[in-house]
């Protein structure tokens, strides 16, 4: 009797112990689908997946909630929240990173179909109105261009949860006559809105780099989470898990 009492008493206590070292690690982004969508969605993104089938295996938790770009990396970088998702190391060089990307984005223009306009450098932007998001870092001489040309007609900057989607809006509306985004975020917007054939690609700004779940260089727990989220993406790979996230989004593995 005593035997099983003490194996109650030290079951209570080792779940008392994993309880007490859980976290709710807190994860902010702008809607970037399909990499993050949605939070209470059958389909929140798959970097939330991810997030959350790693920490599970470690008794933590994921709050995952959408807030627009500019804010978030402010909020993270100041420690107020834990992680964002889908950011790569030239946009946010201080972050606390993974020593494996979660992903892949090439930047593209995008046009309405029937205008034959075609991204050739930055010069070929003059007599277009370009829309873009607040807060992104595209390249080093767009970000220019639009630092220097945001104060006028030609350049439309919007910062919002939905900012993809106005923009997309806009172009097919005529409001302006150029657009630039993540291809894998774009292609997926546009079939979820029904304009897969009414907006065309326009040429590449960019080519495919990777992009990162990174945590608050402000926080020192920053360092163990990346360390399960390294470690983590590993296992998932090798247990084929990954593959099952991914598919369910259409997507193939990056690597």
């Amino acid at each position: 009797m005593k035997l099983i009492q003490q194996a109650i008493i030290m079951l209570t206590l080792s779940t008392l112990i994993q309880v007490s070292h859980a976290d709710t690690i807190t994860i902010r982004a702008d809607k970037w689908f399909p990499i993050n969508g949605e939070p209470k969605d059958e389909k929140p993104g798959y970097m939330i997946e991810i997030a959350n089938a790693i920490m599970s295996e470690h008794g933590h938790q994921i709050d995952y909630k959408m807030m627009p770009w500019q804010r978030s990396l402010l909020e993270v970088k100041q420690g107020n929240y834990d992680c964002l998702v889908g950011v790569s190391k030239s946009e946010a060089p201080d972050f606390i990173y993974p020593t494996e990307s979660w992903g892949k984005v090439g930047s593209t223009f995008y046009v309405k179909k029937g205008n034959t306009w075609t991204f050739k450098g930055i010069d070929s932007l003059e007599n277009q109105r370009l829309g873009v998001i607040g807060g992104y870092d595209y390249s080093d001489d767009l970000d220019a261009y639009i630092e220097n040309k945001q104060s006028s007609p030609m350049v439309k900057v919007i910062s919002s949860n939905n900012a993809l989607e106005k923009n997309l809006r806009k172009l097919v509306a005529g409001r302006i006559t150029v657009t630039v985004g993540a291809d894998l975020v774009v292609k997926s917007k546009l079939n979820e809105l029904g304009l897969s054939n009414d907006v065309v690609e326009a040429g590449l700004l960019l080519e495919p780099e990777d992009i990162y779940i990174a945590c608050s260089p402000a926080k020192n727990v920053s360092q163990n989470y990346v360390q399960l989220f390294s470690d983590g993406i590993k296992k998932l790979r090798e247990t084929g898990k990954l593959k099952t996230i991914l598919d369910k989004y259409g997507l193939d593995d990056w690597l």
